[in-house]
């Protein structure tokens, strides 16, 4: 049961109820550390956010996409400023499918996270165009875009000043697809302005903030972490910890340009593949993370070459993880203009007009088409 004489209490890490009774559920807190609690404690961390933070260690608990999506669905009923955080790397798998009924007409203010992985090539003016338009595509309309990183105290405070310019006599709400750095950027926030560091759980690892943490603000207002929404179709659903960082860059990515002739395969390490179909000899760019192995072969040897090495030279996945990676699906496409072939969390690859590639990625990851962002 919740902890507390007359009000319960909250881990403020991840935002559950604290709880003694199930340690497979959110917000559990042994009896012995229960007993130290008392209403004057500031920070309250459950088991599972303090061994995540000490240990790097993730216990999973007993929540549903269902329980995030009734939490989110309620921000419609509030007065409050929406601000939307996405993967700048990943926008397609970190947008939140129908966002636009969720908030109802509360103001959004759209948040491009980590543009500091994106190559320095690439105009900020040119991403922010093309992240307003692929907002508009999913109904999207929002009243700012931010491109910043969370690492960055001087894009944390230009984050702010929009936020004070458009939140009025509101509340802030901060939502996101888990693993887009939306927790990340509160804890900027909150060091930025009152000196305190780490007050909120972070990691690699999707769906960390089970339930909303509320900051107070000076004026009786506050900024809300809202629990990570999860995103089924993302690359990192499928990995170890061990390899999440391979679909979460932190550094500024290089990209790695190769002369493909029709007939050549690229192998995304383990986790996906790039078939060159039909085409002139023709420049293919991978923007992938720069840990990430990427194979060159010939597509008459690749199916052989993939059961072959699966696991071994193609990694990861790594062995002990290959009964539980689903199968690599394939998707052809044969573009009319410039495109990037995403393969959603792990990067993308430019496809020049008129030729026919094919991606291929684990069943239940999409694999889709966009124009060029470059």
């Amino acid at each position: 049961m919740p902890v507390g004489n007359t009000e319960t209490l909250y881990c403020i890490g991840c935002g559950a109820a604290l709880q003694t009774t199930n340690p497979q559920a959110a917000g559990y807190l042994p009896a012995a550390r229960l007993a130290k609690v008392t209403d004057e404690d500031a920070e309250v961390y459950c088991q599972r956010c303090f061994r995540l933070r000490h240990y790097n260690e993730i216990q999973p608990v007993e929540l549903t996409d269902d329980d995030f999506l009734r939490l989110l669905n309620t921000i419609g009923e509030e007065n409050a400023l929406i601000v939307n955080v996405v993967d700048i790397f990943d926008f397609n798998g970190s947008v939140i499918p129908g966002l636009h009924r969720f908030v109802g007409d509360n103001p959004v203010v759209l948040v491009g996270n980590k543009a500091d992985v994106m190559p320095r090539s690439i105009k900020r003016g040119r991403v922010r165009n093309w992240l307003e338009s692929q907002a508009h595509n999913q109904g999207l309309r929002p009243v700012s875009t931010v491109l910043m990183s969370a690492k960055k105290p001087a894009d944390i405070e230009r984050l702010l000043t929009v936020i004070d310019r458009y939140r009025g006599d509101r509340d802030v709400y901060f939502v996101g697809v888990t693993n887009t750095g939306k927790s990340t950027l509160i804890n900027g926030i909150i060091k930025q302005t009152s000196g305190v560091q780490d007050l909120i759980t972070t990691s690699r690892f999707p769906g960390t903030t089970l339930d909303r943490i509320r900051i107070a603000l000076d004026d009786g207002h506050g900024l809300v972490d809202t629990p990570g929404i999860i995103h089924r179709h993302q690359m990192a659903h499928y990995l170890s910890d061990k390899d999440l960082k391979l679909v979460a860059p932190t550094k500024e990515i290089r990209p790695k340009t190769y002369q493909l002739e029709s007939g050549q395969t690229l192998f995304l390490a383990g986790l996906a593949r790039f078939d060159f179909v039909r085409g002139h000899r023709s420049g293919f760019t991978a923007y992938v993370d720069n840990q990430l192995l990427i194979h060159r072969t010939k597509l008459e040897n690749a199916d052989d070459f993939d059961t072959r090495q699966r696991g071994a030279l193609l990694q990861p996945p790594r062995p002990d993880d290959l009964a539980d990676f689903p199968p690599l699906v394939r998707t052809e496409f044969t573009p009319k203009e410039d495109s990037d072939l995403v393969f959603a969390g792990l990067g993308w690859i430019t496809v020049p007009a008129g030729v026919t590639v094919a991606g291929y990625a684990p069943e239940g990851v999409d694999v889709l088409l966009r124009p060029a962002l470059i």
